[in-house]
């Protein structure tokens, strides 16, 4: 069987990143920063019109400032790359500007998390892989060899494989599962269920049997993302899957049910039957540890007592 994404080209030294504000404000030292640093790795950088502003309420810019920034990096044969600045609320503004046929005609690596998972998702339909990797702030204000940024111009300059080996964590589940990798921040594609841009449904057009999900979120309280939780297993979305990825959950409270996010999950998961592999604790999320994540890409995670591998692919393994 042939792996049903395409995997974008490598870059090569003086290939062009083009830097994007799809959503929320970003500082501008941010954007020059990381700039600045993609620059000292070889790389040349096209910060695209709209990236500064103007701004418009709480969004970079315009929708379809935004959007015709996205477009245009997208179909422009000397980007490469493109990395979102950062996420915060907005890209889902963006689906209804940008065809997926312009993704899947200009394959190439979309980078960013937090509300880039819309924009994950839009390349999920259009059948490319993309990176839910740091952004602009990461890239700025941390060291340039922090091992998430160098697993980031690993994967853009050597592609894939891509091979992750991380401690254990006490409520994972062992087992080992093959399958798409799909997902990002929870909330965003919860929001997305029973659209086209549903990750669940795209692995299933793409006959992807099992995936492996990726969650994470920040600022969602324990019974929200319990609320979400329930609401794929009810649509029998969590029933399918070959393996769960459970990232960092971070600014929440405990509760009077449960005292961390972790403890809520892992009850919900002996709730669903649920006898899957499950690596909790996955340093990717809304901190420094972002390890950057091939979605779309064919992955295989194996949970032992000592640790938890994850290997991402370019084909089917």
């Amino acid at each position: 069987m042939i792996h049903p994404f395409t995997v974008p080209p490598t870059l090569q030294p003086g290939d062009t990143i083009a830097i994007v504000s799809p959503a929320t404000i970003v500082r501008s030292e941010y954007i020059d920063g990381a700039a600045e640093m993609l620059k000292a790795k070889g790389f040349k950088v096209r910060i695209m019109p709209h990236t500064k502003g103007p701004a418009a309420g709480s969004y970079a810019a315009e929708d379809a400032s935004r959007a015709a920034d996205l477009k245009s990096a997208w179909e422009d044969p000397t980007v490469k790359a493109i990395l979102c600045a950062r996420g915060g609320y907005g890209c889902n503004h963006l689906l209804y500007e940008i065809d997926p046929g312009i993704v899947k005609g200009n394959p190439k690596w979309l980078i960013g998390f937090s509300d880039v998972s819309a924009l994950h998702a839009l390349s999920a339909r259009a059948g490319v892989v993309s990176l839910h990797a740091p952004m602009a702030k990461h890239l700025a204000t941390l060291p340039p060899d922090h091992y998430c940024t160098q697993a980031l111009i690993e994967i853009l300059t050597d592609g894939l494989p891509m091979e992750y080996n991380v401690p254990s964590h006490p409520m994972n589940r062992q087992g080992e599962a093959t399958g798409l990798l799909i997902g990002g921040n929870l909330a965003v594609f919860n929001g997305l269920g029973s659209t086209l841009f549903d990750p669940f449904a795209v692995a299933r057009r793409a006959g992807a049997a099992r995936p492996i999900l990726f969650i994470e979120d920040i600022a969602e309280q324990i019974y929200a993302v319990e609320r979400m939780l329930i609401r794929m297993d009810l649509s029998g979305d969590l029933k399918g899957l070959g393996g769960i990825i459970v990232g960092h959950f971070t600014d929440y409270r405990p509760d009077r049910n449960f005292q961390d996010m972790e403890s809520m999950i892992s009850a919900l998961i002996e709730r669903f039957g649920l006898k899957i592999p499950v690596a909790f604790g996955f340093p990717a999320g809304h901190t420094d540890d972002n390890l950057p994540l091939a979605l779309g890409s064919q992955a295989t995670l194996r949970v032992t007592p000592q640790s938890v591998t994850l290997r991402m692919s370019s084909h089917i393994q």
